[in-house]
Formats: C-alpha cells, structure tokens, sequence
C-alpha cells in the first residue's frame, strides 16, 4: 500500500496549474502554484533525473508565494531539447528563454535544488536577471574531486554503459529499481520509517522519467563537470544557501568554502539531514527562504 505523503493536505490547499510552453523549440511542462497576484514569484528548478515533483514538499510551505515550477528539458515530462546538447550551456540559454516565456524574466527570484543549483548559478552569472538567488543542496566543489570521487567515476561508466546497450537493454539498466533504491537510500538520513517508505516511493516513481539515454547521458556528464564555485563570484545577487550538515555529495566543510566566494551570499546550514533537504526537512528550508525574501 502507498504510503501517503505527509505535505499533501498543506499542497492540496495551494491553488495549482499545469501548462505547456514552447522553449527553444522544445516543449517544457509547467507547474504554478500559489496566487497569480502574489508579491513574489519563485521559479523553482529541480535537480537531476527528478521533475518538479520533488520539490512539491517546499512548496507546501510556501502559500503565498507565486511558484513556477518546470521541468527540465529531457526530464518528467518535458521534451529533449532538438537542437542543442544537454550541457550547462543549453541548459542555462533554456532556463533563460524559459524565464521569457514566462513573463517573469527580470523579476522572479530562481531557485535551484543540487543539479539545479548548477544550472541557476551559471545563468544568473552569465547574465540571466533576478532579484535574488536561493540555492538548495547546492553543488559546492567538483563532484570528481570529491570525497566520492570514486564512486561518481562509477557512475559516469555506468550511465555510458547505459547509452551503450542496445535500447532495451539500456533502458532496463538506467531505471533499474535496485539502482534507484540504492541511490535512495544512500541519500536519505531521516530515522523516521514512514517518511524513509515515502521518500523511496517518490524516487520510484519519479526517479526514471527521462526521454532518451543520450540526453539523460549529457545532463550526467554536465552534472558532475561543474559545480557552483566556478560561477560564485561572478554573481552580486543577495544569495542564500540552504546546505545539510550530513550532505555526502557536497560536505557541509565545503558549503562554508562556497558561501565564502559569493560577494554577498549567507548559508544557513540544517542538521541531520543530507541531500534530501526538499524531503526530510522542507519547512526549515522554507522559513529561511521566507525570512531571505523578507
């Protein structure tokens, strides 16, 4: 039996609409939560192999503000992008066309969760404008360098292997339910058993929602071949960091490395959580995105 989730009354009772916008000749869905008329509009970018799903749990906490949520190019159910690579490259020029198409480019504040963190730093230090940046699980250091180093060299074969195998085969291999368990629960910390069940079940469902091996293939390598510190200090926006003390892709030693190269940037570090702040613990991140915005 599914087990329920524990922000669903909170979200059940945000106002929500679904669209379809057309992005650099791609077909991005979206997600909008909250009043059309709200003082603040927050445009929520979700992190790797996820969709906007993931980050429902923050926006729970969060009912007075406008919240855009889209889901990547390639990923849940928005289409590849047909003519460009799935890089940081592409992947910022979609997020700026997308803020565009919005109607909120210059005026909403973005928000990106581990991957997503990436893809917002390096857009807003290559120009892309916004009042404020918050930054959820952000990837602090090169995550080949880390102390998992090892394992995500690991990984990079795996998803090459992946692209590699006749389309079936890789199909079968990338949305593995072992392999997402594993991830799961390497990156849950919450003791409590109820939530542990629900956190597994979201990744299940959710978790292998890509529309092809090859631009799931390009969205990894860009994951790992950058990180936040290479756009810190390019980015005079008031930033916030929301980092975990027990975060086993970015230490939270690195995180107080991070805040460090941004001209005006404070963290705010949450306890006994890891890289699952956006389900373990969203109304921590939610006050300090509310008392930031404030």
């Amino acid at each position: 039996m599914p087990v329920p989730s524990p922000y669903a009354d909170a979200l059940s009772r945000i106002p929500r609409r679904e669209s379809r916008l057309e992005v650099l000749g791609a077909a991005t869905a979206v997600v909008e939560y909250g009043p059309v008329d709200a003082e603040r509009t927050l445009v929520v970018v979700h992190g790797f192999r996820g969709d906007h799903h993931g980050l429902e749990p923050v926006v729970a906490q969060l009912p007075h503000l406008r919240i855009i949520a889209p889901d990547l190019p390639g990923f849940g159910d928005s289409a590849p992008l047909p003519d460009r690579a799935h890089d940081i490259e592409g992947y910022t020029a979609w997020l700026d066309a997308f803020l565009v198409a919005a109607g909120v480019r210059g005026t909403a504040v973005l928000l990106g969760h581990s991957f997503g963190s990436i893809v917002v730093a390096a857009a807003v230090a290559a120009g892309v404008p916004t009042p404020r940046m918050v930054l959820v699980n952000p990837i602090g250091q090169p995550a080949l360098a880390g102390p998992r180093g090892i394992l995500t060299r690991a990984a990079v074969g795996f998803y090459r292997v992946g692209a590699a195998l006749p389309e079936r085969l890789g199909f079968a291999a990338l949305r593995s339910r072992l392999v997402t368990r594993i991830m799961s629960a390497s990156m849950a910390k919450t003791r409590d058993a109820a939530l542990r069940r629900w956190i597994h079940e979201e990744h299940d469902r959710y978790f292998s929602a890509f529309a092809s091996r090859q631009s799931l293939l390009e969205a990894f390598r860009a994951s790992v071949s950058h990180d936040v510190s290479e756009y810190a200090a390019r980015i005079a926006q008031p930033t916030l960091l929301i980092a975990a003390e027990r975060d086993d892709i970015t230490p939270i030693e690195a995180q107080h490395r991070l805040v460090t190269l941004f001209p005006d940037a404070r963290l705010v570090a949450i306890p006994e959580v890891g890289h699952l702040i956006h389900y373990e613990t969203p109304a921590v991140a939610a006050r300090a995105i509310e008392e930031f915005l404030a």
